[in-house]
């Protein structure tokens, strides 16, 4: 038998890799640009996997007409509000209008101003425009703080200022902004694992009984010179919880939990009480893990040709 091989994990383009700053990930809304007159992200939360009986309807695929399995992910996606305006002017934020009726558990999350300026105009001369969003996470059965992240807008600025004053105080479901069938980009930070060797951090090879100093641990930090140990060298440190996307999920299903009893007892999430997305594929981090999910980045013709219909969620 040969001796097992394997390539080094842990890419060296992820530096430094502590934990991330913040739970809700956020995106790079410069890079991500769409023509649809929405807005470009959702926030979700993630109930767990499944496996779904489908209909294979892609052209070309050697499985079209017969029924298979994917497995997908459930997230469930309740339903969102705007809490501000933000406008941008030379790339920095030049005006933040509040919005009214804003809800109590916000207090919890937020120092909200005492006195904030209401009826403030969104009219005026400014480069870009995006809104704060925050999730009412309440009617779930997660918890009742909110999330709030920034989400940019699709389309050209009037479109924008038109979808900012008809959304206004109102909930946004997640049925307006994405649709079955849509790429999606999801980000979200991976399982934490706490301090961990290079063996399991990085995947390097068990040294031989024979070898000194331990056994898990790397055989030389580097050489004489440079004398220094590079960030290269494999070492000891925190593993998970760490900002990861998962590019070009696709979208099979978009529904309510209303009579669906195969949504009621997933493991370590419980029920889905609002909204929910079927995506293709895994995501990154355990139950009920904060996600934000955006226009696909640079969608791929093999994932946008896919037509699964969904016959069943097993």
């Amino acid at each position: 038998m040969a001796a097992p091989n394997a390539p080094r994990r842990g890419s060296l383009q992820y530096w430094p890799r502590k934990r991330a700053r913040k739970i809700l990930p956020s995106a790079n809304w410069n890079a991500i640009k769409s023509n649809s007159n929405k807005l470009e992200g959702f926030i979700g939360y993630k109930a767990g996997m499944a496996s779904a009986y489908v209909k294979d309807e892609t052209p070309d695929s050697m499985t079209k007409g017969k029924k298979i399995i994917v497995p997908v992910t459930i997230i469930e996606v309740p339903q969102m509000k705007i809490f501000s305006v933000r406008f941008y002017k030379n790339r920095k934020v030049a005006k933040d209008v509040l919005a009214e009726n804003l809800d109590k558990e916000l207090k919890r999350k937020l120092k909200l101003p005492k006195s904030p300026k209401k009826g403030e105009s969104l009219e005026g001369d400014y480069d870009d425009v995006r809104v704060l969003c925050y999730s009412l996470v309440k009617k779930t059965g997660i918890k009742k703080t909110p999330d709030i992240d920034e989400i940019a807008l699709g389309g050209k600025y009037e479109d924008k200022i038109k979808f900012i004053k008809e959304n206004l105080n109102k909930e946004i479901p997640v049925s307006a902004i994405f649709e079955k069938g849509n790429n999606v980009d999801i980000r979200g930070l991976t399982k934490g694992k706490g301090l961990q060797g290079p063996v399991k951090r990085f995947g390097i090879t068990l040294k031989s009984h024979k070898s000194e100093k331990g056994r898990r641990r790397p055989g030389s930090l580097g050489p004489w010179h440079p004398a220094r140990v590079t960030y290269m060298a494999p070492q000891a440190g925190q593993l998970g919880m760490f900002t990861r996307v998962i590019y070009n999920n696709k979208i099979i299903g978009i529904g309510k939990a209303e009579n669906e009893d195969k949504l009621k007892n997933i493991k370590n999430f419980g029920e889905i009480r609002t909204d929910y997305l079927l995506v293709t594929g895994s995501v990154a981090g355990p139950a009920k893990r904060q996600l934000l999910i955006t226009v696909a980045l640079r969608p791929t013709k093999k994932q946008s040709k896919k037509n699964y219909e969904v016959l069943e969620i097993r």
